[in-house]
């Protein structure tokens, strides 16, 4: 089925419960319910309803971003791409192009996996989810939006409806950098989004730190984020940022790396995604 409007989900979706699915970009969830993964009754088609589909920028209240806009409009629109460095970076690489035309951010932060490339991005641009439910509308904080590996907020005849960006400035910038071992294995060992703002001597007035793959749901790194406010952007200081960053870790051994391995690539990355956002909010 395919509603016209949030209401009519979540109508459906209280109705339904566990026996309805979503779908947006359906890359995820065509693969799940065709293998036996997931089960479902009703598949509810969201891609009508204009809420969800569409999004907009303006300098007072940032982006709204709907929450099955697939991600190829994010990294090609030539002003978002540069107000959310951290955004573009992580969509172009979910997947391959016929993917990123068809999946979207909304998709992967509901999907709520660990080593999801645009969640770590989200939290390090401060990104708010709006979600709509039997009770009305009310709003989650993307570093508290997903509670366990596959597992998020969203209750009985609820649905993400939207994603709210903050505003970005001239003097701000974000980068988001994942390693994986090779391009065949597209799914990020370790996974570091990092937002700066400068201040006008230079010096960096708020920062916001984030990581993916090192635990079971992305994380602020919020002591490593503090530490960065008031002090010059240089790899001294970034690397104090990296280790603080390291230590909230708690990541596994697999066969894409040792947890020892995933530790060490935090601080790198930390460090990395840093110089860039640096970069970018100087120019």
């Amino acid at each position: 089925m395919a509603p016209k409007s949030v209401s009519e989900v979540v109508a459906v979706l209280s109705e339904q419960g566990d026996r309805a699915k979503l779908l947006a970009g359906g890359t995820d969830i065509i693969v799940q319910l065709r293998e036996g993964l997931r089960e479902a009754d009703v598949v509810v088609d969201i891609k009508k309803i204009e809420e969800v589909t569409s999004f907009n920028y303006c300098p007072e209240n940032g982006l709204s971003l709907g929450s099955a806009v697939a991600c190829y409009n994010l990294y090609e629109h030539p002003e978002l791409s540069k107000l959310y460095g951290a955004l573009a970076d992580s969509t172009h690489i979910i997947g391959g192009w016929q993917i990123q035309s068809r999946a979207s951010v909304g998709g992967n932060l509901c999907n709520a996996s660990p080593a999801a490339d645009s969640i770590p991005s989200l939290i390090a641009l401060n990104a708010i989810a709006v979600i709509a439910g039997p009770k009305g509308e009310r709003t989650v904080a993307a570093e508290d939006f997903c509670t366990g590996p596959g597992r998020n907020v969203l209750e009985n005849g609820e649905l993400l409806v939207s994603i709210q960006i903050p505003a970005q400035c001239s003097n701000s910038g974000s980068a988001y950098e994942r390693f994986i071992p090779r391009n065949e294995m597209d799914i990020a060992v370790v996974g570091v989004g990092s937002w700066v703002k400068l201040a006008a001597d230079g010096t960096i007035a708020d920062a916001r730190i984030s990581l993916g793959a090192v635990a079971a749901t992305p994380l602020f790194a919020e002591q490593a984020s503090a530490i960065l406010i008031g002090k010059e952007p240089n790899e001294e200081v970034f690397s104090a940022a990296g280790e603080l960053a390291r230590q909230i870790a708690t990541p596994i051994s697999d066969m894409r790396g040792t947890d020892e391995y995933r530790s060490h690539l935090v601080s790198v990355l930390v460090k990395r995604t840093l110089i860039t956002a640096v970069e970018r909010a100087q120019n």
